[in-house]
Parts: structure tokens; sequence; C-alpha cells
């Protein structure tokens, strides 16, 4: 049993998180300060809400050096909307520096036909990756947001959607992986991500993955 810690910043969607893992025979740990990681296979960072109080919060508990040093000794990351947003190096939100372990900013979905972005869309593969082993090309997953990262390295996206204008929806470099959709409110293929993910997991520790768009 794959053994999960879930990060709480404060905006997380911690209990349909936390529940769906647990339905897939993971081990979730709720992770409120840095000894909390200890012993994980894994981390899942979920959340809703904006990034500067959520990086204050993982400041004010030091989560946020204790989760780059996790991520630097190769330990599997999952970021989940928010969760993806906060790997960047910063938002236009609020103003707010995020992990800086993905190079790129956050920005507005200016041009869309409404924010925030909310409900199904297409997801759309721009290269295969075991975290959607059995999913379909162009499923679709379940939006809410109003900004989306956007990577200096065009070689981290996996998938891409449109809202106005086309934003990644999903990244993946070595060990840092991101989905700015949510996975446990989009039915099957939501479950279907998340049980890859925890099957990532049983391999151990991943190759560490430089900070991706590093100059």
């Amino acid at each position: 049993m794959s053994r999960v810690a879930v990060v709480d910043h404060g905006a997380g969607n911690l209990v349909s998180i936390a529940r769906a893992l647990e339905s897939l025979g993971g081990q979730v740990v709720l992770a409120r300060r840095p000894a909390d990681l200890e012993g994980a296979q894994g981390l899942v960072v979920p959340g809703v809400g904006a990034s500067a109080p959520a990086m204050r919060r993982l400041a004010r508990a030091s989560l946020d050096r204790a989760l780059a040093d996790a991520i630097g000794a190769g330990l599997p990351y999952l970021g989940i909307c928010l969760g993806l947003q906060l790997l960047f190096d910063g938002s236009d939100e609020d103003g707010a520096g995020g992990l800086g372990l993905l190079r790129g900013r956050v920005r507005r979905l200016d041009g869309a036909p409404r924010l925030p972005h909310m409900g199904w869309n297409a997801v759309e593969r721009t290269r295969e990756h075991a975290l959607f082993a059995g999913i379909d090309r162009d499923a679709p997953f379940y939006f809410v947001h109003s900004f989306a990262g956007e990577p200096t390295d065009p070689g981290v996206v996996l998938a891409t959607t449109e809202h106005g204008r086309r934003f990644a929806s999903a990244v993946a470099a070595g060990n840092v992986l991101g989905v700015q959709f949510h996975p446990e409110r989009s039915g099957r293929d939501g479950l279907a991500l998340l049980a890859n993910f925890l099957g990532l997991l049983a391999g151990g520790r991943a190759r560490p993955a430089a900070v991706a768009g590093a100059a």
C-alpha cells in the first residue's frame, strides 16, 4: 500500500482527494508539518484558492522548504489545480512567489468566454506519459480556475486545454507532475489518473528533475 502525504496549505480540497486516494488503496496522511512527510512515498498538493495565502501557510509551517527538499530527493509530486500553480516562480493573481520548481509564471486566462473556467473540458495530450495510461488522448476532466501556469520550457507540457486561449493543463518534469483540473471530481478517468499516480509510487523514488526551464 502506497503511503501518500496530502499537504494541507489551508485551501485544499483535502477530504475529497484523500477519500479518492484511499478508495484506490492509498494510505493517506495529512501533512501539516515537515515531520508528516517522513515515510511518504509520494506527495499530493491539492487546492482551490489563491497562491499568496497558500505560500504563507506553507512557509509558516516550513513546508515550502520541506517540499522542495523531498522533491529534490526524488519523491514523486502531484500538484492539483493550485498545487500545480504553486510549482512556478510566481503568480499574477496576487503577486505571490511560488516554489520555483518549474520556470514560468501563472497568468490569467485572458480572452476566456467566462471566468472562472468551470466544468468539463477536453485535456489533449501532447505526449504520452504513465500518468495518463489507459485514458483517451482527449478525455474530458473537470476544471475550476481563472489562472493557469505558463512554463518557460514547452517540453514540460504534457497536455493542453482550450478556454479562450490554449493553456497547459498537465505538466511532467521528472518526478514533478501537475494537473490544472480536479481528478477527484472527474469520474472514472480522474480515478484512473490517481490510480496511475499511485502505481508510479510503487517504483520508489524517481530521478529528481532539475528546475525545468532553467537557463
